[in-house]
This record gives structure tokens, sequence and C-alpha cells, in this order.
């Protein structure tokens, strides 16, 4: 496999009017990223001679608050080393070694269509439609037309259309970022929702509970920039974290360091305090909440289940004082009380939860018990005065791209394909199935676009290899993608992806869930394909005519007809919006501020709960969940919000022989694995195992050192950064680093799915990876 030249290949011609420059002078052409990183930014492409030059970013207008630049951050600026990177698919190929080898052989695409479509027959015919499976990916996440993210019926892309047609495809939920969030805010809420990042400038105080904007959301119009404006306009913020993350070091005016996995511990102790003395606002969660005491259960239920009670020790006789929670956080219990005096007082307050907490071991009950303390100090419905959620982007109406309904009703937790496939005629609601009693089949035939959570990002390599390398278990794979990536290894048919700098499309900041304001931006075809790379519209187009679908997978359209027809749409809902033509040339449209809203999440329930209720069994906020008490799982599923120790901890049998706790923050080398092999992202953030130099001086371990890092599902070699950034007792493995096993299956590379379980939360069915336990030695 050779690469691409700089130019794009010897037949590389420019694609467009705009980008037609052959002996002229450089043309700039907006464009944009489009991964899965919380923000969609504006890119501008230089190009030259048929050749991009460089890329700059949004310089246009007035940088206001109101109305900020939509900037790209490093890894938007890096992706020219993405797009002429010399290790690029170039060629349609069939595998010819054993799975997961990466052994290829160069076919023509005919072959590769034709057996594609063979194959999607004879699967059919054999096991019927639920043995179809399209794998989560977010590699083309927030891209209107090439979307690769096949959980929403409005947000998929052309091969979740050609799938629907031909008789559907065994559906997923939930997602590895957030699996829990999604699956409980809805009960608690009655919908996802938040404050616009705009509302920040308001609060006066801001807790950022596990978020870390700076390293994550970083660019665009996004949350660490309001964050900023927040700290000049007076605001204090307090960042609770196992690490000292850029945001604390840019942000944050104290650090409160937390021993992972006991969050709901520190809740429940601030719950506590609150109580003790006197601190919370009884009518706000007599008039908003459900559940917190036993005059204010829903009818039906034991009182004394109250959400109180727990909190006091009145059902296990363990009141949850600080002095409780210090052992379990490592928090000081002086500390505790501090934090909760400070959150009662000073108002408004706004607690932003990130993600990487409810990826743990009973993950949903963070989600659920921050919001509590959001609602026991007041806080919900007024500016800067936030409900505990996250932050939610303004909305920006666009058409959307129809890829019609899934006849298989089957759908299954994302976290679950790789037991749906070694057992999937036995999974049923108790596996997290819902819309059938049990599946029909087994998954048989796995399509993996743009996306590397095929083994990468998915938990416990060593047993997804097992179970992908096998063709009598998936007995057809196809990869289309830019790289040969960890989980393309693993294709029968592999295809070569085109750069989003060589399609058209659109992308919107309603998938930038941080950005303050709303915004539209029109991602130019640039350049052309290089070598034989083909988009996922023309293959779909093509395997529609083998399977007798062309005509109504079309409808006699072509990308530029689909593309019309959502400038449209968003033409209709908003009448400033410009034309197509205007549209591609001036690249973003930003919504005027009064369109916005008011950036307070569930306004209208907050001022009149009564005519305005929550979609929630009671209409308001359930800190005690009926649906969770029918379960008759308390220990797993509680009904209110409890602290409950992770299966995998310091104190369980796993952590007698692996005694470090491991996590795996989110890096800014990276969007998930997207970018690992940027070699400028590498120098400005290289893949190192951070180690606190406690740990590290009883094991003899010098920053530089390698390390061996193992647990009973694997072990990875990498190289070791001594630093008191990060807690004593855990080690910090960046996540989304490509998976590189050696001849005995050790990574070297710094995989930490190398370590992860692919046990599942007990009510949400999602992925709980952040909760492992280790042991680190020189290597």
């Amino acid at each position: 496999m050779t690469g691409c030249n700089l130019t794009g290949g010897a037949n590389s011609k420019t694609a467009t009017n705009l980008a037609r420059t052959s002996g002229e002078k450089e043309l700039i052409v907006p464009t944009s990223c489009i991964h899965n990183c919380g923000g969609r930014c504006l890119l501008k492409a230089h190009v030259k001679d048929g050749v991009i030059v460089r890329l700059s970013t949004d310089d246009q207008g007035p940088d206001t608050f109101e109305v900020p630049q939509v900037r790209a951050c490093q890894r938007g600026r890096s992706q020219l080393k993405r797009l002429y990177h010399p290790d690029r698919l170039k060629y349609p190929m069939k595998r010819v070694g054993e799975r997961g080898e990466g052994k290829f052989v160069r076919i023509s695409w005919d072959e590769a269509l034709d057996t594609i479509a063979q194959k999607m027959k004879e699967i059919k015919a054999r096991y019927g439609n639920e043995a179809f499976y399209y794998v989560y990916a977010s590699g083309t996440i927030g891209a209107t037309l090439y979307n690769c993210y096949a959980e929403f019926p409005t947000c998929g892309g052309p091969l979740q259309r050609l799938l629907n047609l031909f008789g559907g495809y065994l559906n997923y939920y939930g997602n590895y970022s957030a699996a829990q969030y999604y699956y409980v805010v809805p009960m608690m809420f009655g919908a996802l929702g938040g404050n616009s990042p705009k509302d920040l400038r308001h609060a006066r105080l801001i807790v950022l509970w596990g978020h870390n904007p700076v390293e994550t959301k970083l660019a665009g119009a996004g949350g660490a920039w309001y964050l900023q404006q927040a700290k000049k306009a007076g605001a204090k913020i307090i960042v609770i974290d196992p690490r000292y993350s850029d945001t604390v070091g840019s942000l944050a005016d104290e650090w409160i360091p937390i021993r992972p996995g006991t969050d709901m511990a520190l809740v429940s102790a601030i719950a506590y305090v609150l109580i003790e003395e006197g601190l919370y606002d009884q009518e706000f969660l007599n008039r908003y909440t459900v559940g917190f005491d036993e005059e204010h259960m829903p009818p039906g239920y034991p009182p004394q289940e109250c959400y109180k009670n727990y909190i006091l020790g009145k059902q296990d006789g363990q009141p949850k004082t600080p002095e409780w929670a210090e052992p379990i956080t490592r928090i000081p219990a002086n500390r505790i009380r501090q934090l909760a005096r400070e959150m009662a007082r000073i108002k408004p307050m706004t607690i932003l939860q990130g993600w990487g907490m409810q990826r743990r071991a009973y993950g949903e009950q963070i989600v659920r018990g921050i919001p509590v303390l959001a609602a026991m100090t007041g806080n919900g419905g007024k500016p800067g005065s936030g409900p505990g959620l996250d932050m939610i982007s303004p909305p920006m109406p666009m058409g959307v791209y129809p890829t019609g309904n899934n006849p298989v009703k089957a759908t299954i937790s994302f976290f679950t394909f790789t037991d749906a496939i070694i057992r999937g005629t036995e999974m049923g609601p108790q596996d997290g199935v819902v819309g059938v009693e049990r599946l029909s089949s087994n998954i048989k035939f796995i399509w993996n676009y743009a996306g590397n959570a095929l083994i990468n990002q998915h938990a416990n390599t060593k047993r997804t290899h097992e179970i992908l390398r096998d063709p009598n278990k998936v007995e057809f794979i196809v990869v289309h993608d830019l790289f040969m990536t960890p989980s393309a290894r693993y294709a029968d048919i592999l295809l070569p992806d085109t750069h989003h700098f060589e399609r058209n499309d659109i992308a919107t900041s309603t998938w930038a869930h941080i950005a303050g304001i709303g915004y539209a931006i029109f991602m130019n075809k640039v350049i052309e394909p290089p070598y034989e790379c083909r988009n996922m519209l023309d293959i779909c187009t093509e395997l529609a005519r083998r399977l007798g679908l062309e005509k109504e997978f079309t409808e006699g359209k072509s990308e530029e007809d689909w593309l019309r027809e959502m400038v449209n749409t968003a033409r209709q809902k908003l009448p400033d919006f410009p034309d197509y033509e205007a549209f591609k040339k001036m690249g973003i449209y930003k919504l005027s501020p009064d369109k916005e809203g008011t950036g307070i999440g569930f306004i209208d329930f907050y001022r009149d709960p009564e005519h305005h209720p929550l979609d929630t069994p009671s209409g308001k906020i359930q800190i005690f969940d009926p649906r969770m008490y029918d379960k008759g799982n308390p220990k797993e599923i509680p009904a209110v919000p409890k602290y409950i120790e992770e299966w995998e901890s310091p104190w369980s049998q796993e952590g007698q022989k692996y005694p470090l706790q491991a996590i795996g923050h989110h890096y800014k080398h990276r969007v998930h694995s997207t970018f690992d092999n940027i070699s400028w992202l590498e120098e400005a953030a290289p893949q190192v195992a951070f180690l606190n130099p406690l740990d590290a001086g009883a094991r003899g371990i010098k920053d530089g050192d390698m390390v061996r890092i193992f647990n009973d599902r694997g072990e990875i070699i990498m190289p070791c950064r001594v630093t008191p950034r990060i807690m004593p007792g855990v080690v910090d493995i960046p996540q989304g680093a490509w998976f590189m096993p050696d001849v005995r299956g050790t990574d070297r590379r710094g995989c930490i799915n190398t370590l992860t379980s692919h046990r599942v939360n007990p009510l949400a069915f999602g992925n709980a990876q952040n909760t492992i336990q280790v042991q680190v030695e020189k290597a």
C-alpha cells in the first residue's frame, strides 16, 4: 500500500469553479471539520494549482460575545496532514490473510461491489435482516449528507438509507461517549436539555465536575471560550477531577482531586451538609421535584424510600457525612463542608457535569446525583443557574438527508454488539434488547463506515479480536475508511473513502453541542479525490443498482440535489438564510442572537410547572423514579441516586492484585482515535501514561521510562510521564491510541481498551470502560 502524493495523484484536478486555479492566484474555499469533538469549525482551504497549500479559519466579522468567530483548533488546522498522508487507502482491497492480520490485495471496484452485493443477498436469504449490523461510528459525525452515525433516523447517511431499503438491519441505541447520560437524563427531566454556554456569564459560581472543555471542546464558539468570558465577568470556577487538566491550569480557582468512581459519595456528603445545616431550598424542591422527602413521594410508593432518608442513613444506618465520604473520595471532610456551603450560598451557580465519570460502573447514578444538588441549592430556570447537566447549543434549522424507516424493530445497546455476534439468538430484554422478545439471528454481516469502534474504541480488545477473527461468527465485514486503522484490519472488503475536503456537505452547530451560537457551514468540495477513493453516496448508488434498488435509493437526485433541498428547508424556517449558491460562497451562516432563545434549559417548566410539566411520570424532576423502583433491583438500580461501590475498585478482589485505577481521558492530540497517526499532534501531545511521583517512586519508575501496564485482560508497554498532575493511586492512559499489538499480543501504542472490561451498566446497558484496576511496573 503506497500513499498519496502532495497533489493528490497524477490525475488530480480541481473540483469546482472555486478551486479551478491552475496557473492562477491562490483561491480560498470555505469548508469545515466533521469529527466527534463537540465542535464544528470553519476552515478555509487556500488552493493553488489544484493543491491545498494551507488552512486558515474564521476571521469574518467582529469577534464578539454575542456572535463570536468559529475558529478551528490544532486538530482542525492539521487536516492537511490527514488529507495528504502517505498512508491513505487508495484502492479497493480484499482480505487474503486471517482476519485482523492486515493482509490485503488490490481489486477492482466492480469486484468489490459485486462481492458485497452478493454477500448481502446470501446473508439476507439465510438469516434475515436482523443479521446485518451497521456498527457505531463517528468519524464523519456532524455532516448532513455523509453522516456515519446511525443511531437516529434523522441524522444518518446513504448507507443507512440503503440498508433500510434493503429490508433493514439490527439497530442500536446509546453511544460510547454518554450512554448513561443520554439514557437517564430523559428519565429525570423528560428530555435532554441544559443551558447555553452564553448563559455562563451570569453565573457567580461554576463547578466543573469531571468536565474538561479546554482539552476536549476548545474550538469553535464553544464552552472553553465562554468559560473564559465567565471568569472575566467574575465567576469562581472549581474543578473536581482526578487530573490537573488543562482546564484546571487555565481556568480554575481551585482543583479538588477525587478518587475515580467515588463522585456519588461526594454528592451524597454535600447533600448531607445541606440538610444538616439547613442550607437547602425546600420551596424549590417542593415546586419542581418529586421524591426528595417523605411528604413529596409519588402516590403508591413507600415514603421511607425518599432521597432525604437515604442521605440521613435512615435506610441503611449510615448517614452520608463528610467523614464517611473522606476515606472513599480522598477529599478531606472539612473541604467537603466548605464546598457544600459555597454551593448553597453563592448564587447563581452552574454545575456542568462531564461524561467521563458516567463511563464507569453504575454511571447512571452520578448523572442523576448532580442535578439533585442543583435543585437542593435552588438552581435551574434562571440566568447563570443551571440544572446540573451539560451545556446545549441553540438549535440551527437545516434539512436532513432522508434515510427512511428501518423495517427491523430489534434494537440492541451499542455496547453489546460483540455479545450479539456470539449469542444473539439468546439475547432478550434482560440483555438490553428492545423491540422484540428475542433476536432472531446472530450478527453475520457488519459494515463499518468511518469508525474505529469495531475493535479500537470497544472494550477488551483481546476478547473482541477473538470474536472478530473467526469468519464462522461474523461471515462478512466491510470497512470504508481513509486509513488502515486497527478496525480496518478486520475487513473482508476494504474500501478507500474520500476526505471531507473531497466532497460537498453541510455541517451545523446542532452537532456542536457546546456551541454558544447557532450556525451552518457549507463544506465545499475543494479538490478531487485521489487514486480510486470514492464517497459513500457513490458506493451506495452502485450497490443499489446491483440490488435492484437504484430508483428508490436515488430518486433521480444527485449529491447537489440533496444539498439544495436541505438549504431550501433551512430557508423556509429562516427567511434570511442565504440561497444555495450564496451559502456555498460565504461558507458560514450565523444565527442572529434574537433567534437563539433564552439559552436557559426547560425555561417554560421553571416559569410555570403546572401548565408546562416535564414529560416525566410526575411532570417534575424525578429525584425518585418509580420506573427504577419497579425493576426490583435496588442494589444496582436504586430509585433515588446513590453511591454504589464499583464492581472493580481499590477495595475489590481485583484491587488487591491490581492496586492502581486506570482512567483514559480525552486527549487534545485526538478526537477519539481520529488524528492518532498525525505527526504534528504527536509532537504536541505524545502518547504517554501519566503516573504520580508517589506511585512511580514506589515502583522505581523515572520520567521517560518504558512501563508495563497490565491486568488479566491484557497489557500495554508505553512511555511514562511522572507528574503530580495526576492524583496518587491513578494511572492515566489517554484514550484513542491505535491498538498495535506485537506477536505476543502486547499493545505497544497505548490503547487503553487493551485493559478495559466489556461488562455493561445495569440500567442503560452502556459502557463502563473507565472502571479499570491495573498494575504498573518498569518494562
